[in-house]
């Protein structure tokens, strides 16, 4: 999980990824909507992606895309983060991790 933690240190908001998965897109596009500039790591890009992915499938993270990170804090995948909006919890975790400021 060093790879992962490394990967998430110092950044407001961080999503794993894979350019094909629809799901993936629609939680970028929502956090992105907000005007916050998430780090993306699309794990069929990248050099390390298999291993990325074990590490996020060892963390809980089924399926392993997407996944995100908030104020370095795993907020799960595309239900999670969506059961967030729907109770106006993303907005404010986003401000206090500061991705956003309005």
């Amino acid at each position: 999980m060093d790879v992962v933690t490394s990967m998430v240190a110092d950044r407001p908001v961080v999503i794993f990824s894979r350019t094909n998965c629809c799901m993936s897109h629609t939680i970028k596009t929502l956090i992105n909507g907000f005007g916050a500039n998430p780090a993306v790591y699309e794990l069929d890009e990248i050099q390390n992606g298999q291993q990325v992915e074990r590490e996020l499938q060892q963390m809980g993270c089924n399926p392993s895309v997407p996944a995100v990170f908030i104020g370095q804090r795993l907020v799960g995948g595309a239900n999670q983060v969506m059961s967030l909006q729907l109770r106006n919890q993303l907005v404010p975790l986003l401000k206090s991790a500061g991705a956003i400021w309005i």
